[in-house]
């Protein structure tokens, strides 16, 4: 896979993981990382990655697209040629090879649209291991999976949630 193969992807999967539905633009990937990371790149820059005009980028470019996108600075470069996703190097943290590995397994389920957008939201998880450690507790205890995707998929629960996100918290009296 290409560097400019990889940023239209991580487009398409922030896009996602956004509730966008969509890709992201490479306009609205411009003003997110301004807005988010007070940096600035320009969208002809992005255009040029993408395209393959511009096969490689700057450290400070890679480290700002990596640190945006949440990704290990090193998947932002071209894979070599014979390259296979699923293996990962021994450099980096646990939490960067699962990441890497969770991302690898979105993209061979990227047609499950719910199991692609799980794999990836919890790949972008500031703690993707203990997200996988809490799914293996929860799959230990019998019925507790189907109970719970019940309660948070319900639309009650869905309601419930929309009015506290929006609610101001009071704050407390003191007596």
């Amino acid at each position: 896979m290409t560097l400019g193969e990889k940023l239209r992807y991580l487009r398409e999967v922030e896009g996602t993981i956004r509730g966008l539905d969509r890709e992201l633009s490479q306009i609205e990937l411009v003003r997110l990382i301004q807005k988010e990371l007070g940096k600035s790149i320009s969208q002809s820059y992005l255009s040029q990655i993408e395209s393959g005009a511009r096969p490689h980028v700057t450290n400070p470019t890679r480290m700002l697209l990596a640190r945006f996108f949440k990704v290990h600075p090193g998947y932002l470069v071209d894979d070599p040629e014979g390259f296979a996703n699923e293996l990962v190097s021994d450099l980096g943290g646990l939490e960067d090879k699962v990441d890497l590995w969770l991302i690898s397994g979105a993209e061979r389920f990227s047609r499950e649209v719910e199991l692609h957008h799980s794999l990836l939201t919890i790949a972008k998880h500031q703690d993707s291991r203990m997200c996988l450690i809490l799914l293996g507790t929860i799959l230990e205890n019998p019925g507790l999976a189907e109970r719970l995707i019940e309660v948070l998929k319900s639309p009650t629960a869905a309601a419930t949630t929309r009015t506290a996100a929006t609610s101001p918290v009071k704050p407390k009296r003191r007596q």
